[in-house]
Parts: C-alpha cells; sequence; structure tokens
C-alpha cells in the first residue's frame, strides 16, 4: 500500500469519528445531573404555591437553566460525528450567560439586602463568572485550533485524491 492512500484511509477514519467514550459518559452524566436538578426545581416550584414571586421567578430560571444543560447534552449524545470542539464553546456561552444571571441577582441582592451574605453571593458569583469566561475563550482557542487543522486536513485530502 503506498503511503498517500493510507494517509487518505486515515483521514477518512478521522471524519467518520465518534465521540469517544469518555465523552460520552461525561454528556450522560450531565444529562442526568441536569435531569435530576430540574426535576427537584420543578417539583418544589409547583408543590409550594405561596411562594413569594421573586422564589418562583428564580426557579423558573434555575429550571431553564437545567433544561438548557439537558439540552446540550442530548444535542451532544445524539451527534454522530466528530464535535470539533463545539459542544465546549456552547457549554462555554452557556457558563457565561448563567453565571452572569447568578452574579446580576447577587448585586441585586447587595442592592436590596446590603448584608454580609449578599455580598458573598455577589463575590461568589464573580468568581464563577471569571472561571466561566476563562473557561469560555479556552473553548474558542480549541475550536479555532481545530478548525484550522480541519481545513488543513481537507486540503492534503484534496491534493491526495486524483
Amino acid at each position: 500500500m503506498n503511503p498517500e492512500t493510507n494517509s487518505l484511509k486515515k483521514v477518512k477514519a478521522l471524519a467518520g469519528a465518534e465521540l469517544s467514550v469518555g465523552a460520552r459518559l461525561g454528556y450522560v452524566a450531565l444529562l442526568l445531573v441536569a435531569a435530576a436538578m430540574t426535576t427537584v426545581m420543578v417539583s418544589l416550584w409547583f408543590t409550594e404555591p405561596s411562594l413569594p414571586i421573586r422564589t418562583q421567578a428564580a426557579f423558573g430560571v434555575m429550571t431553564l437553566i437545567g433544561v438548557g444543560w439537558c439540552a446540550l447534552a442530548v444535542w451532544a449524545l445524539r451527534a454522530r460525528r466528530p464535535l470539533f470542539a463545539r459542544d465546549r464553546v456552547i457549554a462555554g456561552g452557556m457558563a457565561v450567560t448563567f453565571t452572569s444571571l447568578f452574579a446580576a441577582a447577587g448585586l441585586a441582592a447587595v442592592i436590596v439586602a446590603g448584608s454580609p451574605a449578599a455580598y458573598g453571593t455577589f463575590a461568589t458569583g464573580l468568581l464563577m463568572l471569571s472561571i466561566a469566561i476563562s473557561v469560555f475563550i479556552g473553548a474558542r482557542r480549541r475550536f479555532a485550533a481545530l478548525m484550522a487543522k480541519r481545513a488543513a486536513l481537507e486540503l492534503a485530502l484534496v491534493r491526495l485524491v486524483p
């Protein structure tokens, strides 16, 4: 077998690859945890109708967050091709959005209550937001690197095909 045919088979095998077992298990774990958290939130929300409006709104937002994580996990598990870190970029964007909401709620608590717990909540939100932003930036860089590598492989494949 000549080297060009061998390289062509390797590129085709890479292109047809699926998520690794570790990645699949991670997404199954994410789906289970997010579904459990969402179930608890919805159960609390619907069994306590006398809760204040702001508490009900918080339960609604947390339910939407849980549904969002479930949707990401299902999408990644259903994918039958390499995701090229696209899932990490989406997850990073979701994390930035959700931690921004948390930090904003902490800031609102500081403004309204001004208690030490409110300041702690706001500080925790800012810490989580900074971590989410750094993860998101790293995911975007990884995605860009993989897309550049994919483009180079596609170019090599075009050159190999007669």
